[in-house]
């Protein structure tokens, strides 16, 4: 089976990582790995500057796989997912030069993991973003929400599976720009191509330094989150909620 993440470099010292796993960009198990993997091994690269991140397709992410998970008769696919997403959204995190997030469409549930974690984000004016975890029975991203939106807000979208737009984000300082959709590419290579035009033993310097003295333990409180999605789904309360999901899915995609 081929990986669901692609690589190009469109002009020098840049690397576009692109996600293409239709319908809807749910990635399994595997494909979290890849774009890790991808995301890493651009910023390892010293002739690469900056990496965009984005997506074909209907959105930018819909987080997991769900059916993958529900076709596991055990835990092993859910632990995978969890293990997957909290390597994808270390590797924007970790990523030696900065990473920027072109989000078009929906951004859900780990795609906020991805977009909370990135050091700049450019946004379709259609471009949605939320957490719909407490829908499916499940916990995780809050600390990348918090990135993106007050606290209260966060909460509000988090209870409520809620979402908000690229106008939103942007009022909030969380995205740089938002463009039309048809101008996303453009925009996201025009603020790549000022970044790359820099010192990149700088740049490289100012990114391992602002990851310092950030005040959000990114890693450490995602794991947290992510005991609560394991004791949901050993009390079963998880793997209900998922079933519904894929059975509404389903309808919606029937009707």
């Amino acid at each position: 089976m081929s990986s669901p993440v692609s690589v190009e470099e469109p002009e020098p010292h840049v690397r576009i990582v692109t996600v293409d796993a239709p319908p809807v960009n749910a990635l399994t198990v595997q494909g979290w790995f890849d774009l890790a993997d991808s995301v890493t091994a651009a910023g390892r690269d010293p002739d690469c500057h900056v990496v965009i991140l984005r997506a074909k397709g209907r959105g930018f992410n819909a987080g997991v796989d769900i059916k993958e998970i529900q076709a596991d008769d055990g835990y092993g696919a859910l632990i995978g997912a969890n293990h997957g997403c909290a390597a994808a959204f270390s590797a924007v995190y970790e990523c030696a030069v900065p990473v920027i997030a072109a989000v078009h469409g929906h951004c859900l549930g780990g795609g906020i993991g991805l977009v909370g974690n990135a050091d700049l984000v450019v946004a379709a004016e259609e471009a949605t973003f939320g957490l719909p975890e407490v829908d499916r029975g499940a916990l995780g991203a809050a600390t990348h929400l918090a990135r993106l939106v007050p606290q209260h807000l966060m909460r509000a979208l988090y209870y409520t599976a809620s979402t908000v737009t690229a106008q939103q984000l942007h009022h909030f300082g969380s995205v740089f720009r938002v463009v039309p959709r048809e101008e996303l590419d453009s925009a996201a290579l025009e603020v790549a191509r000022e970044i790359a035009a820099k010192d990149t033993r700088v740049i490289r310097k100012a990114k391992e330094a602002i990851n310092g003295i950030d005040p959000q333990p990114v890693h450490r409180s995602y794991r947290f989150e992510q005991g609560f999605t394991f004791e949901l789904n050993l009390a079963g309360v998880s793997d209900s909620a998922r079933q519904d999901f894929l059975g509404t899915s389903h309808s919606r995609e029937q009707g």
